[in-house]
C-alpha cells in the first residue's frame, strides 16, 4: 500500500469519525428527552442523572392527554399547519409562476422589492401585522394565524427559480392551442413543479408547526393554543416535573420529525433543484 493510499484511508476515517461524532452530539439530547419521558416522577432529578428509566412508565403521556388536555392543542396545530400549507401552496405557486413566466409591468422591480423584504427581521413586522389583524377582527381567531402565512417571499422565490426552467415553447404551444392561463397553470405547470411542491409543502408545514411567537401573540384563548405555546405554558406550571415536560416535548417534536424523515429525499431534492435551476 502506497503512502498516498494510506493518507487517503486515514483521511476517510477522520471524516467519517467526525461525522459520527457530530451525529451523536446532535441526537443525544433527543435520545435523552425520549428516555426521560418514560421515567417516573422525580427520577430525572437524581445525580448523576440516569440515562435510561429504571421502571419505564407511560404515566406522563397519560397525564398529558387526560389531565392537561394536550390532545386539543395537538389537533389545533395539525389543523393550522394543514390549512396554512394548503393555502400558501396555492398562492406561492401562482405568484412564483407569474414572476417566472408572465410578462407584466414592473415585474422585475416588484420581485426585487420582495427579495429586499427578506432582510427585514420578522419581529419588526409583528406590531403592524398585529394591528392589521386587529382592524380586520381576526385577533384570537384561527384566521389570525392563517392569513399572514398565505404567502412567503422565500416560497415565491423558490418556485420562481424552479419555474424558470420550464421551456417557454411548451407554454406558447399551449396558448396557440387555445388553452387559457389557468388551464396552462393547472394542467401543464403544476405537474412539472411536483418536486418543488413537495419541498415547499414540507417546509411550510414544519415552519407553521414550530411557530411559537405569532400564535402566542394573536391567540389568547387557552383552548386555541398550539403545541409549542401549550408546551411553554406547561413548563411554567410544572417547572419541576422534568419527566412530564419531556413527554410534552416528545409529543411536540415526534410528528414533524417523522414527517421530515419520511419525506426528506423529496425535501432535499427540491431545495437543490430550486437553487440550481434557472
Amino acid at each position: 500500500m502506497s503512502w498516498r493510499q494510506s493518507s487517503q484511508g486515514a483521511s476517510r476515517w477522520l471524516v467519517n469519525g467526525a461525522l459520527i461524532g457530530a451525529t451523536a452530539l446532535t441526537l443525544a439530547p433527543l435520545a435523552w428527552m425520549l428516555s426521560v419521558s418514560f421515567m417516573t416522577r422525580g427520577e430525572a432529578a437524581a445525580f448523576p442523572p440516569p440515562l435510561v428509566p429504571t421502571r419505564p412508565t407511560l404515566a406522563n403521556y397519560v397525564e398529558l392527554f387526560t389531565v392537561l388536555g394536550v390532545g386539543r392543542h395537538l389537533v389545533n396545530s395539525l389543523l393550522l399547519a394543514g390549512a396554512v400549507t394548503a393555502l400558501s401552496l396555492l398562492f406561492n405557486l401562482a405568484a412564483g409562476y407569474a414572476f417566472a413566466k408572465l410578462r407584466f409591468a414592473g415585474r422585475d422591480a416588484l420581485f426585487r422589492g420582495l427579495l429586499g423584504a427578506l432582510v427585514i427581521p420578522l419581529q419588526v413586522a409583528m406590531m403592524p401585522l398585529f394591528l392589521m389583524m386587529k382592524s380586520l377582527g381576526l385577533v384570537n381567531t384561527y384566521w389570525g394565524v392563517i392569513v399572514p402565512s398565505l404567502a412567503s417571499v422565500f416560497g415565491v422565490f423558490l418556485v420562481r427559480q424552479y419555474a424558470r426552467s420550464i421551456p417557454d415553447e411548451l407554454i406558447e404551444a399551449a396558448r396557440i392551442d387555445g388553452a387559457g392561463e389557468w388551464r396552462i397553470f393547472f394542467s401543464i405547470v403544476l405537474p412539472l413543479l411536483r418536486p418543488i411542491i413537495a419541498t415547499l409543502a414540507i417546509l411550510t408545514f414544519l415552519t407553521c408547526w414550530n411557530d411559537f411567537m405569532w400564535p402566542l401573540i394573536v391567540l389568547s384563548g387557552d383552548a386555541q393554543q398550539t403545541m409549542p405555546v401549550a408546551l411553554a405554558s406547561l413548563s411554567r406550571e410544572h417547572v419541576q416535573d422534568n419527566e412530564l415536560m419531556m413527554a410534552g416535548a416528545v409529543v411536540t417534536v415526534l410528528p414533524v420529525l417523522l414527517l421530515f424523515l419520511a419525506l426528506q429525499r423529496h425535501y432535499l431534492q427540491g431545495l437543490m433543484l430550486g437553487g440550481v435551476k434557472g
